[in-house]
């Protein structure tokens, strides 16, 4: 990818399954459980079920369908280019932003082997090349904007055309070429969205049977339970640090609002919002709808340690909170010497749910 940010996700998550490398192959004895596995658990099989059923393919199976509208939306837009369909767009991409965000807490599998994070959210967009193509002569066709580089695909060049700079964008200062480039970037990213929930639950051999599976003879890639639970909690662990120490921290330290993501829609903290209940939805086995229909990780942490099955929810709820607490637009905020102590708080609160499950969830099924 092209920006640090997705850098730091790989080298972040790398570092997390390494400490459970490291703890894999030790007898449940030594785990931090006290003699109780992951999978010496009753709930394991459910836990590892409802996390693909309940978790991640319905928050992938919403990711299709709102990439789909987002396409239709661009396509009514192209038609009958006037601010109606233009608010309906925009709303559109908004609208699958969300199961996207919600979806950073479990960026393993299909979507980072089969390249469709970068596909779908590559940061940030290049704006003196996507100008040239639109400035030149080549057919803007889905095949032709699929072949380019990342960044003049994606959430992030669709944002750039609907919103504009400053989420200022008319329907009158649409060209025909950026309304041709808008349809072929957004019908890219419905297919992409609508592969990657298919790569889980069909083909011969889904991600997600790998991942139920986990501890069968033959899976290679979790030779046990306790692995799915580690890649499970490392991804969780992950996108916590990243929302705290590079969405936030890269744009909020040096000042540079060329740096926060999802800035021409004002979307960033909404975003933020989103991957930070993405962990929390891992480890609740929570749909995207915010409802709890399944059995998550937290039945286990309930068995080991009640208490710090307390103290997980509890930072969840107070990271939240202190998101909430800053003020929008996030471009502006970091500006803002008024709004420094918020930010910081919800850095540090961010930083508390990643703590507790690096140093004190993941030993648990290590």
């Amino acid at each position: 990818m092209t920006m640090p940010l997705h850098t730091f996700r790989a080298a972040g998550l790398a570092a997390v399954l390494a400490l459970g490398a490291l703890t894999a192959g030790c007898p449940s004895d030594s785990n931090g459980g006290g003699g109780f596995a992951f999978e010496d658990s009753t709930n394991a099989d459910t836990i590892l079920n409802d996390f693909v059923d309940q978790v991640v393919v319905a928050t992938y199976d919403l990711l299709a369908t709102r990439a789909a509208a987002l396409q239709t939306a661009a396509e009514d837009l192209q038609t009958t280019p006037d601010d109606t369909n233009l608010a309906a767009a925009q709303a559109a991409w908004v609208a699958m932003r969300e199961p996207w965000e919600s979806s950073e807490g479990f960026l393993f599998g299909p979507v980072d082997a089969n390249g469709f994070d970068p596909a779908l959210d590559t940061w940030p967009v290049n704006v003196t090349d996507l100008d040239a193509v639109l400035a030149g002569g080549s057919a803007l066709t889905p095949a032709f904007v699929a072949a380019l580089d990342t960044a003049l695909q994606g959430f992030h060049t669709a944002e750039y055309l609907l919103f504009g700079v400053g989420a200022s964008k008319t329907a009158a200062e649409l060209t025909a070429r950026e309304l041709a480039y808008l349809v072929a970037v957004t019908t890219v990213m419905a297919d992409v969205a609508g592969d990657l929930a298919d790569a889980w639950t069909t083909g011969a051999n889904p991600y997600g049977d790998v991942v139920r599976t986990a501890g069968d003879a033959g899976n290679f890639v979790y030779p046990s339970q306790d692995a799915a639970a580690q890649e499970i909690v490392a991804g969780m662990a992950g996108i916590l640090d990243e929302v705290a120490n590079g969405k936030i921290a890269d744009p909020f330290d040096l000042m540079d609002t060329t740096l926060v993501e999802s800035q021409f829609s004002f979307n960033s903290l909404t975003d933020f919002t989103h991957n930070v209940m993405s962990a929390e939805n891992a480890y609740l086995g929570r749909g995207p709808d915010g409802v709890d229909t399944g059995v998550g990780l937290d039945a286990f942490v309930m068995e080991v340690d009640p208490n710090l099955d307390l103290r997980v929810k509890a930072a969840f709820t107070a990271a939240l909170t202190a998101l909430g607490a800053i003020p929008e637009p996030f471009r502006d905020a970091i500006l803002d010497a008024a709004s420094a102590d918020e930010i910081e708080a919800a850095q540090e609160a961010i930083r508390g749910v990643h703590d507790i499950l690096q140093g004190e969830v993941l030993p648990l099924v290590s």
